[in-house]
This record gives C-alpha cells, structure tokens and sequence, in this order.
C-alpha cells in the first residue's frame, strides 16, 4: 500500500510532466522572429502553414527540376536564382541568372531572366538580357502560352545581337508582321510583312532615299 507521500511525490511528478510537456509543445507552436546579421545557406524553401511549396532561393548546384503539384521532375538548369510556386506547388515563374567560361574559354550562359507563367501553361512575360558566345539579346517578350498547347511570342521589345533596336509584333502563329526598327547607324523603318515573312511594304524617312 502506497503512503501518502508516495502517492504525493507521484501526484507531483505527474503535474511536472504534463507542464514540461505542455511547454515543448507550446514553444513549438508560437512563431518566432529572429534577427540575423549574415545567413550562409545553399537553398532556402518558402512554404505555406499546409506544407504547400511557394518560394525557392537556390544556388545553381541545389535548384529544383520543374516541380508541378508538388511533385519535381528532373530538368538541368545552368543558373542559380529565385523560383516562384502558385498556390498548388505549381512554378510559375521565377528569376534566374548565371554566366561562366567553358573549357573553351568560351562565354555560356551569362545573362538574367525574370518571367511570369501562366497557369498551367509556359511563361507569358520574360525581361532578359542575355550575352555569351551564342547569343546577344535584351529585351521583353509577351507570348500566347495556351494550357497544354506549344506557345508563341507576339511582342519583342529590345535590342538584338547586331545592335538594332526592334519592335516587333507577331500573330497568333509567331510569325512577325509588322517590324519597327533602329540600327546602331540610326536610319529608323517600319516594315509590314505577310504570313511568309515577306516585307509587303517599307516606311522610311524621305532622306534614307
């Protein structure tokens, strides 16, 4: 038979327990804010209170394929950035840069890029500005991108590899039909084109004649 200071120290232990308990929990469940002067990390994963993945910052080496619903599929991407996740863990859009030297001495890959996705779909709106040995370009792009269905661009606004700076706006196919352009020697044009790609007529000033 227990005496009466067993079944005390028993009592007492059992109210101890539960109030170390019940501030473990407590202290796991109340958000903490913290104030850091230098975070060092590879990747850092933004998610909502359900688990849902909505934000990635990532060095190129820890970048995620393409994830859609949560679920990632592998895709080798030469850059580090930001990756942007809608409400269902779907990408849809993302900021990323990079730029190196290949064992040829070669520039690959330099450049940034912010897009926007639409849902379900490709991206709708990319600011890029790219500069390597295969390509030279600066500029925004507005495309049609249809759910499950290969997309087009329709506006380029920017500067291409020769130095011209373009207008360009295309139809529903992606073929340009009418070009505003300014070469790096200054004589401006305007051109309408058919479904072919072929100028149909030329505006220019009267002293480019």
């Amino acid at each position: 038979m227990q005496t009466l200071g067993q079944r005390f120290l028993m009592i007492y232990a059992g109210i101890l327990t539960a109030a170390f308990a019940a501030t473990v929990l407590c202290g796991f469940a109340v958000p903490r804010t913290e104030r850091l002067d230098t975070l060092d990390v590879q990747r850092i994963n933004v998610r909502e209170p359900d688990g849902t993945l909505r934000m990635v910052i990532s060095s190129h080496a820890r970048l995620p394929g393409i994830i859609v619903k949560g679920q990632e599929r592998a895709f080798d991407r030469p850059q580090a950035g930001m990756l942007f996740y809608n409400d269902e863990g779907s990408e849809n859009g993302g900021l990323i840069f990079g730029g190196r030297r290949n064992a040829q001495g070669e520039v690959v890959d330099s450049g940034g890029s912010l897009s926007f996705d639409r849902y379900n779909a490709n991206q709708i709106v990319q600011l890029l500005g790219v500069d390597d040995h295969e390509d030279r370009m600066d500029g925004l792009a507005v495309s049609d991108s249809p759910e499950n269905a290969p997309g087009h661009r329709r506006i380029w606004i920017g500067k291409d590899e020769d130095g011209t700076a373009a207008l360009a706006l295309m139809d529903g196919a992606g073929r340009r039909r009418l070009l505003l352009e300014v070469p790096a020697e200054g004589t401006p044009s305007l051109a309408f084109l058919d479904a072919d790609g072929k100028v149909v007529q030329r505006l220019e000033p009267a002293a480019a004649h």
